[in-house]
């Protein structure tokens, strides 16, 4: 599964002065394939918390369900919002392909009793008021855009690549982002993101991350957007990897079912 990296802690120092010339090589689109191919297990599946903060500091909270499952070709995600009772129900799922084929996405609203298709204009629309864009939710491809790598430095207590990514693709919400990973494990620490007039939009943090099963797992992230004074934070618990998903937990009748 993309999305988890591995991260081979050495001890000796022999083998750590072999590894950094390594890293000196890797360029801006290598760096970011490794955070594309990191090794996360064949399915996940969790809880998720999202609490939404707005300008006057009021918070929503909202639970779901989340399973992943991922073939080596098509990553799927299907998410079940438990509460509270006004969306209570819905559901999103989307399909997200290795060769870079635009992702499948699709929402069911209780309230219609139907599954709508996220069509490719409606991807910049933000997904249940959160900070996260339908895009931000999908699987983007490093061959999307240019990477070049900016420089390296510290993030904390951590070693980081810094990468800026411009898209290849005309009108696309974003004119670039810059990713801060780390260069242990290939997690994305920060990205910062930049709308179309290349001016500061929003700002995604990596709060906590763990190994899991021996898979380094995303556990906590906030999307702050500066631009609205809003900010998103998700935390993802009861964690289990490679349990086994049915396939056909991916289907649009399954979203109408809940979780």
């Amino acid at each position: 599964m993309k999305k988890s990296h591995f991260a081979a802690f050495v001890v000796l120092a022999g083998l750590i002065s072999l590894a950094q010339p390594v890293w000196s090589q890797m360029n801006g689109k290598q760096i970011m394939e490794a955070v594309y191919t990191r090794p996360s297990g064949s399915d996940l599946q969790g809880d998720l918390a999202m609490t939404l903060t707005n300008k006057q500091g009021d918070e929503r909270v909202r639970q779901l369900r989340q399973f992943i499952t991922d073939n080596g070709s098509i990553e799927k995600t299907l998410m079940f919002f438990l509460s509270p009772a006004d969306v209570r129900n819905t559901s999103f799922m989307s399909w997200s392909y290795a060769d870079g084929k635009d992702d499948d996405q699709w929402i069911y609203l209780p309230a219609l009793k139907r599954t709508k298709r996220i069509s490719s204009d409606s991807k910049g629309d933000y997904f249940m008021g959160s900070d996260f864009t339908y895009d931000d939710l999908g699987d983007r491809h490093p061959d999307e855009d240019n990477h070049t790598l900016l420089r390296e430095e510290k993030l904390g207590n951590y070693d980081c690549f810094v990468v800026e990514s411009t898209t290849k693709q005309p009108g696309y919400m974003y004119s670039k982002t810059i990713t801060w990973v780390n260069k242990d494990n290939f997690i994305g620490l920060k990205r910062e993101f930049y709308d179309e007039a290349k001016m500061p939009l929003k700002t995604l943090y990596i709060h906590k991350f763990e190994k899991i099963n021996g898979f380094w797992t995303i556990l906590e992230t906030e999307m702050v957007n500066t631009q609205k004074n809003h900010r998103t934070k998700m935390v993802f618990s009861n964690v289990k990897i490679n349990q086994g998903i049915p396939d056909n937990k991916f289907t649009e009748r399954s979203m109408t079912l809940g979780q």
